[in-house]
């Protein structure tokens, strides 16, 4: 019995570090120089999504050929760069007077936002895995699976 107390011991601590640190928490800019740097910097991680996913999207189109190494380098940017947003986006910057295209609900909805960005990891994992694999009937949907779970979060919280 008391082996089985510590395994449940080990697995929740283990589950609460995973779960804490998987996360990010929303705190308000502390000023409009942070607003405006954090809103610089948000952008700049979706500057850098959208660089990697225009071969991706040119490939699934059928408008460039398949390119293994292009598709495998810019499935890891992606997920590195998915890595990284949550703590870009987390930075609450709607009291200030910044122009950027985040509805107000990506901060009141932010959990649902970290699950769009895991999304965003896994898919580009799944590419990831597809290239890995030399599986080209997978390389079509593989990459359309990372254009959905950036549509899901744009359509949910990009302003128009």
């Amino acid at each position: 019995m008391k082996i089985f107390n510590k395994a449940i011991i080990i697995a929740t601590t283990v589950g609460a570090i995973l779960s804490t640190s998987a996360t990010a928490e929303v705190t308000e800019a502390s000023s409009e120089k942070h607003a405006k740097a954090a809103t610089q910097y948000r952008q700049a991680v979706f500057q850098l999504v959208r660089s990697n996913m225009g071969p991706l999207g040119g490939m699934a189109k059928g408008a460039l050929p398949f390119d293994e190494s292009v598709m495998q380098t810019n499935a890891v940017r992606l997920e590195q760069l998915a890595d990284m947003m949550g703590d870009y986006l987390a930075v609450d910057t709607r009291k200030f007077d910044v122009e950027t295209g985040a509805k107000d609900e990506i901060w009141e909805n932010f959990s649902d936002v970290e699950k769009k960005v895991m999304a965003l990891k896994t898919a580009a994992q799944g590419l990831q895995a597809a290239v890995e694999a030399g599986d080209e009937s997978a390389y079509r949907g593989a990459i359309g699976k990372i254009g959905a779970s950036c549509k899901s979060c744009h359509d949910d919280y990009k302003k128009d």
